[in-house]
């Protein structure tokens, strides 16, 4: 990924967060990703870490529309996915997509539990949350022009704990250098 693209997309989530009046902690940890895959604009993410606790974390996220963050689940984590601003998709699945499950699951939205079926989109306006238990799969992508999407979760270990769909997904991006650091990412620490 192009140090351009990643500063271009820390003053876009900036513009956003700030004219959304959602206010960051001095020197935030930045995170930007392409997942590996090389575009962006079709599968990236932006992340601040709020809070990084051994018992639990916080991030906000932006993204942009078509920008998708790809199927995958969590082997400890329990997190709830926040719809803060714009509005947000949420596709989730009981078990590995592509892999049969006729039966409904349970899933809570706005703590209210909600049945789905494997690979149903769930739509969340501003305000609105998803809990995410360990082993149900999800992607996400916002339906909006922009979103702005909170994560409260139990403590996260990006390097171990994500089970991507797609093998060729990986986490933290490569990073082209092509102008100079706007933030220093929280791979670069």
């Amino acid at each position: 990924m192009k140090r351009s693209a990643i500063n271009a997309l820390i003053r876009s989530a900036e513009t956003c967060f700030r004219d959304h009046q959602w206010f960051l902690p001095p020197d935030p940890r930045w995170d930007v990703t392409d997942f590996g895959l090389g575009d962006w604009t079709r599968h990236g993410l932006v992340l601040v870490n709020l809070a990084e606790e051994p018992e639990y974390c916080e991030k906000l996220m932006y993204a942009r529309k078509n920008m998708v963050t790809p199927a995958h689940c969590h082997r400890k984590k329990k997190e709830d996915i926040i719809c803060r601003w714009g509005e947000l998709a949420v596709q989730v699945w009981s078990g590995p997509p592509g892999e049969p499950s006729e039966d409904p699951f349970t899933v809570p939205v706005n703590h209210e539990p909600v049945s789905v079926r494997s690979g149903e989109t769930l739509a969340l306006p501003a305000g609105s949350r998803v809990t995410l238990v360990p082993g149900i799969y999800h992607a996400f992508y916002p339906t909006s022009p922009e979103a702005i999407i909170g994560e409260v979760s139990t403590a996260n270990d990006d390097t171990h704990d994500n089970i991507f769909v797609n093998p060729e997904v990986g986490r933290y991006p490569g990073i082209e250098e092509d102008e100079p650091a706007l933030r220093r990412l929280l791979s670069e620490s």
